[in-house]
């Protein structure tokens, strides 16, 4: 066992109602072995009435510091990390300028882990903990990321990225070198295998991963959809109605389906465990949809405001009621920061429910990239599956721990805060990588 003393930042039990955060400021977390080995969360609380419960376990004292969970990215691009800041009229151009031509790239296996190990190590540095991550068309891309996530032990989800057509040709899925089958299937009993080869290995799981329902066809869309019926607790992650010329595109191309949305429940990809990005453009028959199904939306409000693809309607989301949380969406989101992308959830709801007069609280924010964004991924402890992005009893030990008085301003700002609410949104308005001191990952034992 080990403790650890310091504030001590985390979520009360949240079903109903408004989210409530716990500062412990003389806190102490206690972390041990559960029975499958793993560190989890033993205890926390005010270090006065939990000290005298674990005598002879030795206590790290971070005096001035916070711990808090660590971050959870529910949408973030690990081909993407070369193409953060690039200039563009818009998601198409952005994909046909920068995106394709990067992810070409890693199709050579030594690029794809070197761009991992860097991929991951930004993650950390900024106390990302856990992420649901895309890959390339690439099975060596995919086989590099959970090869750095398992070498570090990080909670990862990752997959390969399916695109049969309106894609460069190279950058599309490729059929066998033996010209047995073709690129469709190909793709498939590619995904099958990497499913059996790395999920459920240690802290890893898999996504099947339609890049976006333009980039596929019927037939890999269909064959995407028995994947995810034959694998029940697999993931299941892609975009949705991000930008209007790309839902004018989707609607030309499956005329059929009721929406862009629908699209994906026509093809037995939408229930617990599928998580679809941006989800911008919706009516109440959308969200309706997410909420019956169970599918989480991937909030990613830097990625939205940088290629001015409007804004997450949070008060459409919470009224018809269905899960969401906050992702970086790296390399259209601007930065690996979770403060920065908290920020830009203010900003979003600011300015796009004005005439609701939304105001996200700090701790809504907060949540939405912790203990929300877990709850979006199925990993909050329900059903028997682990839980991360909170430090309650049985999570599992994934923490950072704050500075706030990283910088001067911050240590200025922080210093007069009056309550929980002020300290948060100092930290989510001023921080950036130097608040986070350390990032301390749940280890095997």
């Amino acid at each position: 066992m080990k403790a650890y003393r310091a504030s001590v930042l985390y979520f009360a039990p949240h079903s109903e109602g408004p989210v409530r955060a716990v500062l412990e400021e003389d806190g102490l977390l206690v972390v041990g072995p559960n029975a499958a080995g793993t560190q989890v969360v033993q205890a926390v609380g005010p270090y006065r009435d939990l000290a005298s419960q674990y005598p002879g376990v030795a206590v790290q004292y971070w005096p001035g510091r916070i711990i808090a969970p660590g971050f959870v990215d529910l949408h973030v691009h690990y081909p993407q990390t070369n193409v953060i800041g690039s200039p563009a009229e818009g998601l198409l151009p952005w994909l046909e300028n920068y995106t394709f031509p990067e992810e070409k790239r890693f199709v050579a296996p030594e690029y794809s882990a070197q761009a991992a190990t860097f991929f991951v190590a930004e993650l950390l540095r900024n106390g990302v903990t856990t992420a649901l991550a895309f890959a390339t068309s690439h099975p060596q891309s995919v086989n590099a990321l959970f090869t750095e996530a398992q070498t570090q032990n990080m909670r990862l989800v990752t997959g390969l990225c399916l695109m049969d057509r309106h894609a460069p040709a190279d950058l599309l899925n490729q059929p066998s070198a033996y010209g047995r089958v073709d690129a469709t299937e190909q793709s498939l009993l590619d995904s099958e295998t990497l499913i059996q080869r790395w999920h459920g290995q240690g802290r890893l799981g898999y996504a099947i991963t339609p890049r976006f329902a333009p980039t596929c066809t019927d037939a890999q869309l269909r064959g995407a959809g028995q994947l995810a019926a034959q694998y029940p607790d697999v993931w299941i992650q892609s975009h949705v109605a991000e930008n209007k010329d790309e839902i004018t595109w989707a609607r030309e191309l499956f005329p059929q389906s009721r929406s862009y949305l629908a699209t994906y429940d026509d093809f037995g990809l939408m229930r617990k465990r599928a998580v679809y990005a941006h989800c911008i453009h919706f009516d109440d028959d959308d969200r309706a949809l997410m909420r019956d199904t169970g599918a989480a939306a991937a909030i990613s409000p830097t990625s939205n405001l940088f290629l001015g693809s409007g804004f997450f309607d949070y008060a459409g989301a919470d009224r018809v009621g269905f899960q969401y949380g906050l992702a970086s969406d790296v390399g259209g989101g601007t930065s690996f920061s979770p403060f920065h992308t908290m920020l830009g959830a203010y900003y979003v709801g600011r300015e796009g429910q004005t005439k609701q007069g939304l105001s996200l609280s700090p701790q809504h924010l907060w949540w939405q990239h912790t203990a929300g964004a877990a709850r979006a991924l199925g990993l909050d402890g329900s059903q028997g599956q682990p839980a991360v992005g909170n430090l309650l009893p049985g999570c599992e030990a994934d923490f950072v721990v704050l500075n706030p008085q990283a910088t001067p301003l911050l240590a200025r700002k922080t210093a007069r805060a009056a309550n929980l609410d002020e300290l948060l949104f100092s930290m989510i308005v001023l921080g950036d990588d130097r608040l986070i001191e350390r990032t301390v990952i749940s280890q095997a034992i």
